[in-house]
């Protein structure tokens, strides 16, 4: 049996996070658990690796907060600790009338947001930026970037080590029990007695809250995103970032290009229902959890939209059907080819949908007297991990 006073479950970038503000403010032992033997295994390094500045979200929201604030200080972050981050920018491009008022929206949140960005209204300043971009205007905010998520999470953990942290991989929480004095953990590899929880669990992150009669009115529901990468002769295709205007009526982006710091273009994500929480290709599926999924309540109210419903196929098609991805990649780069685009990784975002078959867009924590369940750290998770994880170590502080 060990002991600590704090155990976050979950090693991702917003475990972490908490780990490192408590470990800065406090003498609790704290101890993070998390099942992979290698870290950032999921959400936490299978993701686009961008920097979002924060004009995409409503101002005062949580969203907006954590994104300006988490841009800013991961680029101090990555400076400090010499991790590859480039501040390259990003185009958001509309291709009708619609999509053109649309950025004056977004326009507005970025005044109100304080993110500085300028709009561009012909072809001709479009291919200033990038010079294969199709559209009739676009809103370009040049304090996006590209980082390598992989090598922060691992930064991440290191910083936490030095600091005294306790860091166990390969233990998979498998069970946890409420006592007297905290909680019981059940794992893979031993047991634990702690006084203070945080459910940092990601994709995992309601199982263990249900375990405790926490959230129970939602449920993760597993969407995959699948990435191609332009072949490296082709990639002055994309210089920068270029993102669709998106569509407040749905719920995905839609497909995109991404240049990493490694210099590789990325295009995508589509958004399909994954067949498992960690069904990373196609044609995997894990049989408990696509039944938990298609026996959910919330999830068959939110397929009972129709402009759901024709999301879902769409989506379905740009994983099977290369033709269909392709299509989707030459709104943005018209010269793109099916030929200049080779498969690449895929990741699952951890969607929390409530009983009543809505999709929950911002950040969700739920408090109890000893423990804090992060139940949703959506999108923009990574670049947000710095000060919604000092957030939730001062929540816990105050408990403690």
């Amino acid at each position: 049996m060990m002991y600590h006073d704090v155990a976050i479950v979950g090693g991702g970038c917003v475990g972490l996070s908490v780990a490192k503000h408590l470990a800065e403010r406090t003498d609790l032992d704290v101890a993070v658990l998390e099942k992979e033997h290698h870290l950032a295994a999921h959400q936490s390094g299978r993701n686009s690796g961008v920097l979002h500045p924060g004009f995409n979200y409503p101002p005062d929201s949580k969203k907006a907060r954590f994104a300006t604030e988490g841009t800013s200080r991961m680029k101090k972050y990555c400076a400090k600790h010499d991790i590859p981050c480039e501040e390259l920018g990003v185009l958001v491009v509309a291709q009708d009338n619609s999509e053109e008022a649309r950025l004056d929206k977004l326009a507005e949140q970025a005044e109100a947001n304080g993110v500085e960005y300028k709009l561009l209204d012909s072809q001709a300043e479009i291919h200033e930026h990038e010079p294969h971009a199709n559209g009739q205007a676009a809103l370009y905010a040049p304090e996006a970037a590209s980082v390598d998520s992989q090598q922060y999470v691992y930064e991440l953990a290191k910083e936490v080590r030095e600091a005294g942290v306790d860091l166990y991989t390969d233990y998979e929480v498998t069970r946890v029990e409420q006592t007297v004095d905290g909680y019981h953990l059940a794992t893979s590899n031993g047991h634990f007695e702690v006084s203070y929880l945080v459910n940092a669990a990601g994709l995992h992150a309601d199982e263990i809250a249900h375990q405790v009669g926490v959230g129970e009115r939602y449920q993760v529901v597993p969407f995959r995103g699948e990435y191609y990468e332009v072949r490296p002769e082709r990639a002055d295709l994309c210089q920068t970032m270029i993102y669709p205007t998106p569509n407040p009526e749905l719920p995905f982006l839609g497909v995109h290009y991404t240049r990493r710091t490694d210099g590789k273009v990325i295009v995508g994500p589509n958004a399909v229902l994954a067949f498992g929480r960690e069904a990373y290709d196609n044609t995997e599926f894990d049989p408990r959890d696509l039944y938990e999924t298609l026996t959910y309540e919330g999830f068959r109210k939110l397929l009972s939209s129709k402009l759901m419903i024709k999301v879902a196929w769409d989506e379905l098609n740009k994983s099977y059907r290369k033709e269909k991805f392709t299509k989707a990649s030459q709104r943005l780069v018209p010269d793109v080819r099916a030929e200049d685009l080779q498969q690449s990784y895929a990741g699952i975002r951890a969607q929390l949908v409530s009983d009543d078959g809505e999709l929950v867009k911002d950040p969700l924590f739920v408090e109890r007297e000893d423990a804090v369940h992060i139940l949703n750290a959506v999108s923009p998770g990574l670049t947000s991990s710095l000060p919604f994880g000092e957030h939730i170590a001062e929540t816990l502080v105050e408990k403690v």
